[in-house]
């Protein structure tokens, strides 16, 4: 499919992680940037050595690709991806980040595992959380990477936040952060809680209960659990026994499904089947889909942010890479007009209606291109761009084709008035009957002049001041036609006024027609225009309510459950930033007055200098005033 991935035969490097140093690689973001689709992104996070990159080669629909390793030493360094076409959407791409094993005793740099791991959670938007064993408390203590998180990233830009910004910031996380999947390999024990079997998630929900109580012990004990049920809006559990003898775990990667124990494979089918079909596409900030190339743009901010010390901020990713597809977005609506009204312009002088339908039908083309790949463009501004540029364009070409049309058409007219103007030197009309022939040939030369076929805007008015430079030798061969009495004389010379007012009436309709073609032509434009930032409005509104109702349900959930096990105080906190959610859910269900207008009145009047162009025609201003 078009903007889809191309053939990846096996992963390439992202992010890499060289000398402690994060760097992204150009070739990687450039396999980014081609892909259009939307993108399911899933990275994989967890200590080295618990085989993360076997779940990653499962999705990709490969037994192998990822590096799985078979010693003791970590194989991923820094975070790799594969960019697949996913399995059950189509028309989006399944993108898989597999990160550098967490704890690696020969790194020794606990700053750089904890930017690794803030990265697959500001990059996926699913998250596994790969471990071994069980989950209990230590388990949950070397997952300490998650109580940093609100160290390293941010909502809002320290600048834009105020106090209570900061108190509420902790809460808003759930809208942006992505779903939680935690993996358990080599899984033994029984699935039991009082004597009764539980599922996967019920084991989960468990190791993540609150102890009660404000003692440090309590406190230390509840902060990793807090912060996972705090920021992960969904979460889910799988728990995988072994998957063969350990004297063939070196030899995962090359080993038949058929080698593999079946309870192994079945969780890892079901594993799978549930990341397919559950993962969400990645969005920013306001509901935004990423694209490929949207994402390139991410990880860049990302890394740079982190590599100048700074902390990356949400908001500010958003408006960045929103100014990058922006300008992009502009760029490629501009070279779609451009090359369609180019080709046009080779067959100029044409009439006005092919133009103004070639404009209209490429200018709406423009404007969809680039709705399709902008978004947050607050106040409309790169649209007016995008339209200004147009306006430009179209003006020039407007005016080059009326240019052609009157370099055509005086040619045409002196090509054809060549012979009259040898006959005129040659006396011909000068004698007795002079004037009727001179009047039959000037009608014949009219006629051929009308039966050209490609005159273009200015036929009319060309030939309506080429007649009245004929004026003064048509009067003089008149008078000079000494078998015309006076009265005969004076009819003539009143037919040749009446022929002159004929053709300026003439000129004058064709004039009056152009304009009107283009006026109804614009008035659609603006109509459509209208319309699409409509649509567009309801589009940015519909996702925004996505991403909220999301956090919304969320935190309700949340709330349950902390009532139900008696944790009060917490559920009623909670209660607060649940009104306040459903508080900017009404704000932004109602309609935003003024948006449009905001919007729309600038790039309408840009549409409407256009006519500027049109209004150069003879007398055009003094008739339309």
């Amino acid at each position: 499919m078009s903007g889809g991935p191309p053939r990846m035969p096996a992963p390439v490097c992202l992010i890499e992680n060289a000398e402690g140093g994060l760097r992204t690689v150009e070739s990687a973001l450039n396999i980014l940037r081609g892909i259009q689709q939307p993108l399911v992104v899933v990275a994989v996070v967890g200590l080295y050595r618990t085989g993360k990159s076997y779940l990653m080669n499962r999705l990709a629909g490969k037994q192998s690709g990822f590096a799985l390793g078979s010693t003791i030493e970590s194989k991923t360094k820094g975070i790799w991806m594969w960019c697949v076409p996913h399995p059950s959407k189509p028309g989006h791409t399944l993108l898989l980040l597999d990160t550098e094993g967490l704890g690696d005793v020969d790194k020794g740099d606990s700053k750089n595992d904890a930017w690794i791991f803030c990265l697959a959670v500001l990059l996926s938007s699913t998250l596994v959380y790969n471990s071994r064993g069980t989950i209990d408390n230590q388990a949950l203590e070397k997952l300490h990477y998650v109580t940093e998180l609100t160290d390293h990233i941010q909502i809002k830009s320290a600048g834009a936040r105020d106090e209570d910004d900061e108190e509420e910031e902790d809460c808003k996380f759930v809208r942006f952060f992505p779903d939680f999947i935690w993996a358990v390999r080599d899984f033994t024990l029984e699935r039991k809680l009082n004597g009764r079997d539980v599922s996967e998630d019920e084991y989960l929900d468990f190791a993540l209960q609150l102890k009660k109580g404000l003692t440090n012990k309590a406190v230390t004990y509840n902060l990793p659990r807090q912060c996972i049920r705090n920021f992960f809006p969904g979460r889910k559990c799988f728990t995988f026994p072994f998957p063969t003898s350990t004297n063939n775990m070196r030899n995962l990667d090359s080993m038949a499904e058929a080698d593999l124990f079946p309870d192994f494979l079945s969780v890892a089918k079901r594993f799978c089947s549930y990341v397919f079909a559950e993962s969400r596409v990645k969005t920013v900030q306001g509901g935004h889909k990423v694209t490929g190339s949207r994402f390139s743009h991410l990880v860049k901010i990302y890394v740079d942010t982190i590599n100048s010390g700074a902390v990356p901020c949400l908001e500010n990713a958003v408006v960045a890479m929103a100014e990058i597809e922006n300008q992009s977005a502009v760029k490629a609506g501009l070279q779609l007009y451009e090359q369609g009204m180019g080709g046009l312009s080779k067959t100029f002088p044409t009439d006005l209606g092919t133009v103004s339908a070639e404009h209209h039908r490429l200018s709406t083309m423009a404007r969809q291109e680039f709705l399709k790949r902008s978004f947050k463009d607050e106040g409309g501004k790169y649209m007016t761009q995008l339209e200004e540029k147009v306006s430009q364009i179209s003006e020039q070409l407007f005016a080059m084709n009326m240019e052609a049309s009157e370099k055509l058409c005086r040619k045409l007219l002196l090509d054809l008035y060549g012979p009259m103007a040898a006959n005129i030197q040659q006396g011909r009309y000068s004698k007795s009957g002079g004037y009727e022939i001179y009047c039959r040939d000037r009608d014949a030369m009219v006629a051929k002049y009308r039966q050209h076929g490609k005159k273009g805007m200015k036929g009319e008015e060309v030939l309506e001041k080429f007649l009245q430079e004929r004026n003064a030798e048509a009067n003089s061969i008149l008078k000079a036609d000494e078998t015309l009495t006076e009265s005969d004389k004076k009819m003539a010379e009143a037919r040749e006024q009446a022929r002159v007012q004929e053709q300026k009436v003439k000129a004058e309709e064709q004039r009056s027609q152009d304009l009107q073609r283009a006026l109804e032509d614009e008035r659609r434009s603006q109509e459509e225009r209208m319309r699409r930032l409509e649509e567009k409005m309801e589009e940015e509104k519909k996702l925004q309510h996505e991403e909220l109702e999301r956090a919304l349900e969320s935190k309700l959930k949340e709330q349950r459950e902390m009532m139900e096990k008696g944790f009060k105080d917490k559920a009623e906190t909670m209660g607060q930033e649940i009104e306040q959610l459903k508080k900017e859910q009404k704000t932004n269900q109602e309609a935003k007055p003024g948006f449009l207008e905001k919007v729309f009145l600038p790039i309408a009047k840009i549409g409407s200098n256009i006519f500027s162009t049109f209004l150069q025609y003879k007398g055009m201003r003094k008739m339309f005033k």
